[in-house]
């Protein structure tokens, strides 16, 4: 079953054998070879095995861009277990719902990022968590938090499993097992999280391969690796084409062009709102960019095209793209051949092993070329459903296989899907995906609120931004309610903006008219 599929624990260990003696990562001054990078994959797979983490178990991992993430990476997946990456701006309510309904029975965190104290969020949810009776161990990179294993224990740990047992453990890996949960924020309230299995890792090599990804490429890594995006189309994306990646921690712009310059980087990717970051910072301070060769920005809506059409002439082409969590990340990809208009007014042709329809929205009919409708998708990179979550799975997944986006798209005569938006109730916040319904219900919680709608607001940088609409029994202030928010939830949640109102604009059955809301948002937010 293996034979034509590649395994992600396997990546580290072709990459050394092609590729041995390459510049894999420099991360902070530190530099590894491939041959260096698996080495070090294969301890930290000795120390989860020591640690007694089976075939199938999950494993979630709570920590910045470091070189422990890629290691646990690739690590857990030699081990046959399942990643549950876990967003570094998830604060003790989110930490918590995550770890316990993903059923995780092992935490890898790192103990703080700057003012950030993860160890201290962990402390906090630790009661919910161990409430429910899955997590079993908890590893801290850095200070320990109580009852926890440090890092380098594990590793010491990881001595006494032979290189014969770890390759016993990893031989009985098949293609479709678990390989990673990728939670993502619905429009029904908390996060789900998306099954995925080893075959996308097919349409990542395929991809490296159209776009002309080589051992001479130099990619830019600071997008957030528990996104499908940095994990796939950087990450996985160097270490199956032999290429080294640069990896920061946070993204800062200055830093970013600062090492493409040192480093003599070919490869920059992000949204739009990282483009527009990182050509401000070009602007005010110039760089020699010159050894950029090609861009990944996923483009198409109207909002994206000035800065992707300024990002050909500052830096380099871009090639676009579409996917979601449930679908892989770039299962649409454009080419650096096609012209300037298909890579940024337009969102990529479906990859090899893709269908797209798009479809009515009312009748569900299948539309011609050029006609707008509901985005369904179909192949072997959709997730296999949402984790412990069989009725919203059904809502979105159909027995023959096919994926209801959300998402408002039309397919062009010349073949390339464009994205124009969501019909179903969501918010994209700086490229994170944000359930109003999920805001709505946190806010419900806090004493004096009766009702809440939550919309998006348009931001010059992240797109859109949450707004809040609350009706009050009490006299509550917006600082009241967002104060209760900041520290418990994750930052780009927090409503920017809470208009209280004296009753919410409904439909004759009571609906909540949101299309409404945003028109009152936009009138009176200044």
């Amino acid at each position: 079953m293996n034979q034509d599929w590649l395994l992600l624990g396997d990546v580290p260990g072709r990459a050394a054998r092609l590729w041995r003696d390459n510049l894999a990562l420099v991360f902070e001054g530190d530099r590894w070879t491939y041959g260096e990078f698996a080495a070090d994959v294969d301890k930290v797979a000795k120390g989860l095995i020591a640690l007694d983490v089976k075939r199938g178990d999950h494993v979630a991992v709570w920590m910045t861009n470091r070189p422990e993430w890629l290691h646990l990476m690739y690590a857990i997946a030699r081990v046959g277990a399942c990643i549950v990456p876990l967003n570094t701006r998830y604060r003790t309510d989110d930490v918590a719902y995550t770890v316990v309904q993903s059923e995780s029975k092992f935490l890898i965190a790192l103990d703080r990022s700057g003012p950030i104290n993860y160890g201290e969020m962990l402390v906090e949810a630790r009661e919910e968590i161990d409430k429910a009776g899955y997590l079993e161990t908890i590893v801290m990179v850095g200070e320990q938090i109580e009852d926890s294993v440090d890092w380098e224990a594990m590793l010491v740990g990881g001595e006494t499993i032979t290189d014969e047992k770890l390759e016993d453990r990893a031989s009985e890996i098949d293609v479709e097992d678990r390989m990673m949960l990728a939670y993502t924020s619905g429009t029904t309230g908390h996060p789900k999280g998306v099954i995925h299995s080893h075959k996308p890792i097919r349409n990542t090599y395929e991809r490296a391969m159209l776009l002309g990804h080589t051992r001479n490429d130099v990619h830019m890594s600071y997008l957030p690796l528990f996104h499908a995006y940095g994990f796939s189309e950087v990450a996985m994306m160097a270490a199956l084409t032999g290429a080294s990646q640069v990896l920061f921690d946070v993204f800062e712009p200055d830093v970013v062009l600062d090492a493409v310059e040192s480093e003599r980087g070919t490869v920059l990717h992000g949204f739009d709102s990282h483009w527009a970051d990182l050509i401000r910072a070009q602007e005010q301070r110039q760089r020699d960019v010159s050894s950029l060769r090609v861009g990944t920005l996923p483009a198409g809506m109207e909002s994206t095209i000035p800065t992707a059409r300024i990002a050909q002439d500052v830096f380099c082409p871009t090639t676009s793209g579409f996917g979601m969590s449930e679908s892989w990340a770039f299962i649409a990809s454009s080419h650096i051949s096609d012209s300037q208009e298909q890579r940024i007014e337009a969102s990529g042709y479906p990859m090899y092993g893709i269908e797209f329809q798009v479809r009515d929205l009312d009748t569900g009919e299948i539309l011609a070329a050029g006609e707008p409708g509901a985005l369904f998708v179909k192949g072997y990179t959709v997730m296999s459903g949402y984790w412990g979550k069989p009725e919203a799975t059904a809502e979105v997944l159909s027995s023959d296989g096919w994926l209801d986006t959300g998402d408002v798209a039309l397919l062009r005569p010349d073949g390339h899907v464009v994205f124009i938006g969501r019909h179903k109730d969501m918010l994209k916040v700086g490229g994170e995906n944000v359930s109003p319904a999920e805001i709505e219900g946190y806010l419900l919680e806090m004493d004096g609120v009766e009702e809440v709608a939550v919309v998006g607001y348009p931001d010059a940088r992240l797109v859109e931004v949450p707004v809040a609409f609350v009706v009050s029994s009490t006299e509550l202030s917006a600082d009241d309610l967002l104060s209760r928010c900041r520290g418990k939830i994750a930052s780009f949640k927090i409503p920017r903006h809470l208009i209280f109102v004296e009753e919410m604009p409904a439909t004759p059955s009571g609906k909540i008219r949101k299309v409404e809301l945003r028109e009152w948002a936009l009138n009176q937010i200044d």
